[in-house]
Parts: C-alpha cells; sequence; structure tokens
C-alpha cells in the first residue's frame, strides 16, 4: 500500500490547500510508509493515480519534484 493512511488522497480533497500544507502532508506520507518500501516507487504509485485528473494540484507538483530530485549521499535531496 502506497498510502497507509490515506494521506495522499486527502489532501486532494482539500479545496484550497496550500504548498506548504502538501508539504506537511508529504512528510507526514513518508514517514508513515512501511519499512522497507521504495519510497520512490511509492512516490511514482501516487502521481501515476492523481497527476491526470489534478494536474495543477500543489501535491502533484510535489511529487513530480520528489520523483525528479537525486539524493545526496547524506540522504538529504540535491536540487538541480
Amino acid at each position: 500500500m502506497t498510502d497507509p493512511k490515506g494521506l495522499i488522497r486527502e489532501s486532494y480533497r482539500i479545496e484550497g490547500i496550500t504548498d506548504a500544507e502538501c508539504r506537511s502532508i508529504l512528510i507526514d506520507w513518508a514517514l508513515s510508509l512501511p519499512d522497507g518500501q521504495d519510497a520512490r516507487a511509492a512516490l511514482a504509485d501516487q502521481l501515476a493515480l492523481y497527476q491526470a485528473q489534478a494536474p495543477d494540484h500543489p501535491m502533484t507538483a510535489l511529487l513530480r519534484e520528489g520523483l525528479n530530485s537525486r539524493p545526496t549521499r547524506s540522504g538529504r535531496r540535491k536540487r538541480g
């Protein structure tokens, strides 16, 4: 299951949700993934579910950003 608590699903139902609110939800979502689950694959699954129906939603943009970022050796994302 790639959205065990339904956090991503619910973010798409919140009218007028902001980028900052989506970021907070995305962090909670990532922390709720089961141990050993591939986070990049889970991001891709969620993006595939929602991008066609909500291409301009801030969560869609964050899911894309997460997939396009490259992790550094420290585990933090490297932008650019």
